[in-house]
This record gives structure tokens, sequence and C-alpha cells, in this order.
């Protein structure tokens, strides 16, 4: 199977796992601002953010080494199960101290604080395996495992919050037992258990897997820095209740990250298996002109279809959030160009390259956002996010050249972009003829620009269809 053949196929498999649960978070969200006041679902939103955040950053990131090594040593049994033992032996203890502090520290009643600790533990315990399944080659246990997760906290959202008016509490309980429901089917699915034996701790291996994964933590804290802070300043300066629009706000541009999370997963894995071949460099320029057609693609149609969107999904008095959803979907692009080159740091396991860019991109973040709130209210938080992440691109892609020829079509660059910044304005303008220029252009970019990328999909799916069928 070529290169781009098979980034398709784990591409469609991962977008399994990607899709859905987005499906299932927009079917919760009239439920959760309809039925939550302002302040719950602002503590909502900061828990679902810190969930992501908090533990992995502990354990230095060595969930992200599990990937990474075990796709070197698929044909290994032995260094496998050396690598998830190891992987656990540092994951769970630290985990475990890690929540008895926070239970500790947080605010709220004691039932609440234990469902967050049962949450934050059965999440951190479910990603590490679920990159584990990847580094296997187990790509679909770990779509299942997405959807089973959104499904559940979907279907307990709705019984505990509209049904029993549990509120906050309720909230906290589906988010648990929906990655706890998540974790037992992909635990025993990939059957995680005959992958740990504690005979194979191994100081070295763990010495060298942390020499990897220590600098994601930068990472991680700096995108931490990025989506939080916003939300952090906006509290501080005007209240919980306008930071749960700007967390309204940010769900309709978070479509646009339902297209960069599947393909971004599988372009760290085709990344990391190019890396030796001689063509590599070439390969890259050729993605990249790809990647940026697609990217645009998608913010074209998220944009065009914001108006109606906004109107579906976001219930309440959330009408200022509007005016914040082109700006984020416009950083939301450039943080997938750069999570572009990202993927190939990972291939050439340059962390440190991914870590010293976002610190650079967090500060720039951080400094916009406070010269501006007190001038420009909530519009400091979209713009400060714009900003970042296109100057978190413009990093990565200079200091990417230092190891590997990345080509770019700047012709093609400033086409797209000049046709995405038309798009924005016609946004702003709230008018039916102005709404339907941006559908026209959306189907422009998508259908044109797009063309060979659409038609070998399709053809790669039927392909997966009948080879199904056939079986």
């Amino acid at each position: 199977m070529s290169r781009k053949s098979n980034l398709a196929k784990s591409t469609l498999i991962l977008s399994i796992g990607t899709f859905l649960p987005k499906l299932a978070s927009f079917i919760t969200l009239p439920i959760l601002t309809g039925y939550l006041t302002k302040k719950e679902y602002g503590t909502y939103d900061l828990i679902t953010v810190l969930v992501s955040l908090l533990l992995p950053q502990l354990t230095l990131q060595i969930k992200s080494a599990a990937f990474r090594f075990l796709l070197d040593v698929r044909d290994n049994p032995e260094k496998q199960k050396e690598i998830v033992s190891n992987i656990f032996i540092v994951t769970l203890p630290v985990s475990v101290v890690a929540l008895i502090v926070l239970f500790f520290l947080l605010p709220g009643s004691t039932i609440v604080r234990l469902f967050i600790c049962f949450y934050y533990l059965a999440d951190i315990l479910v990603n590490t395996i679920r990159q584990i399944s990847r580094g296997i080659g187990k790509n679909l246990p770990y779509s299942i495992s997405a959807v089973i997760s959104a499904l559940g906290k979907m279907i307990f959202a709705v019984l505990l919050i509209s049904i029993f008016k549990l509120g906050l509490l309720g909230a906290v309980v589906a988010l648990g037992i929906g990655s706890f429901l998540s974790m037992i089917y992909i635990s025993i699915h990939i059957k995680i258990l005959k992958f740990i034996n504690f005979k194979y701790i191994n100081k070295n291996t763990i010495k060298e897997m942390l020499t990897y994964s220590w600098p994601v933590v930068p990472n991680e804290m700096s995108l931490w820095v990025m989506s939080l802070s916003d939300r952090l300043i906006i509290t501080s300066v005007f209240g919980v209740e306008m930071e749960a629009v700007l967390a309204a706000a940010t769900k309709i541009p978070s479509l646009i990250n339902l297209a960069q999370s599947a393909l971004g997963l599988a372009w760290q894995e085709n990344a990391s298996i190019t890396v030796k071949d001689k063509d590599s460099s070439e390969y890259y320029s050729d993605m990249f002109r790809v990647m940026i057609n697609l990217q645009a693609g998608v913010y074209s149609s998220v944009v065009a279809a914001a108006p109606i969107l906004f109107k579906i999904l976001i219930k309440g008095d959330y009408g200022e959030a509007y005016f914040q959803i082109p700006f984020l979907c416009l950083g939301i692009f450039f943080s997938g160009l750069a999570s572009f080159i990202g993927g190939i740091y990972v291939g050439y396991k340059k962390t440190k390259s991914i870590g010293f860019t976002s610190i650079g991109a967090a500060v720039i973040n951080i400094l916009v956002d406070i010269l501006l709130v007190r001038y420009i209210g909530l519009y400091a938080a979209s713009i400060s996010t714009l900003i970042s992440y296109f100057a978190l691109f413009v990093f990565r892609i200079v200091n990417v050249q230092t190891f590997v020829k990345v080509k770019l079509d700047l012709k093609l660059i400033l086409v797209l972009f000049s046709i995405m910044i038309l798009e924005l304005i016609l946004c702003y303008q709230q008018t039916l003829i102005c709404n339907l220029i941006n559908v026209v252009l959306a189907l422009f970019i998508m259908l044109v620009f797009n063309k060979q990328l659409l038609t070998g999909g399709i053809k790669t799916a039927k392909k997966l269809l009948n080879k199904n069928i056939s079986t």
C-alpha cells in the first residue's frame, strides 16, 4: 500500500473516533447550555479543559512516548511488553498521588470533587491505553473507544442533567462514566494486561522514553496556556458568565479540529514511517500542499455554515459569541498547519523543537491578550488565539527547514489566504447575500482545490468497503 493510501486509510479509520464524538458533543451542547446556569457551564468547561492538560504533564507526557516507541517495535512482542510495562509503572503511581492532592485542593462539595477525580483518573488511563493501541497498529479500537466515551457522556448527560436535574454534579458524573466505559472496552479489546509484566521494568527504558516525552510537557503546557489563559483572563476581568460566552464561541470553530484531529493522528504515523525514505523531503512538501488545501476547505465550510449552526447549537443568551467565531476559525486553521509540522517533528523525534516553538506562541498569546482585553473585551481572546497560532506556524515552518526541506507554494498560500480573509469579512455582515457568497466560496475551495484529494478519498473508501464486504 502506498504512503498516501496508507494515510487515507488511517485517516478514515481515525475519523470514526473524531467525527462521532464531536457529533455527540454537539448534540449534548444544547442540553448543557440550556439546563446549566452560566456559572455551572463555565465551571464544566474549565473541568473538561483541565482534564486533558493537568495529569499528562505530571507524568511528563510519557503516554506520548507509547505511540512513537511502539511504532518502531511492532514486530517485537517482548520489546512491546517492556515499553508498555514501563509506561504504566510511571503513569499509575504519579496519577494516584496527584489526584489525592487534587481532591483537597478542588472547590465544591465532597461528592463533586470525588467524581471529578474519578473522571480524571479514568481519562488519563484510557488515553494512555489509546496511545498504546495506536502504537501497536490498532487504530480501529482507538476510534471505537472514543465513540463509546462520547456516547456514554451524551446519554448520561441527558439522563442526569435534563431528566434528573442534577446540574453540575450530573455533568461531571456523565464525564466519568463515559471515560470509564471507554477504558474497559479498549483494555479488553487489545488485551492490555498481556503487555504488562513487572519483570520488564527497566530504568534505562524509562529514562529513554522520558527523554523523548518531557519536551512535550512545555508544548502541552503552552497549548494549555493558549487554550486556558484566554478563559482565565476573561474570567478575571469580566466574570465567569463572560467566560461561558467565550466557551460557547469555541464550539463551532472546533469543527475544524474535527478534520485536523483524524488527519493529524494519521499523519504522525505516516510521517514517522517515512523518515527513512530517500524522498521524504519531496513527500512532506507534497503533503503540505494537500494539507493547506484541505484546511482551507474545512475553514471555508465552517465559516459558511456558522450562521445556521449558531442558531441550532447555541441556546440561551450567547449572542456575543457569534462575532468571535471567524477569528477563532482562522486561528485553528493555522493551528492545523502547525500540527502538520509537528507531525514531522514526531517522526524525527525532535520533541524539543515542538516544546520551544509552542512556548514562544504561548508567550505571544498571553501578551496580546493582556494588552488588548481592557480595550476590545472578548475580542482580545479570539484575536490573541489567531496571532499566537499564526506565530506558531511561522516558527515551525522556519525551524523544520534545519533538518528537512519542506517547500512552500507561496502563490497557493496567498490565493487561499485572500479568499479566507474575504470570507471572514462577509461572515460579520450577517446578511443573506453575504452568507450565500460564503457558501459559494466554500464549495469552490473544497471542490476545486481539493479535487484530487476528494477523488482519492472516495476511491480508498470504496476499496475498503469492497474489501470488508468480500470478507
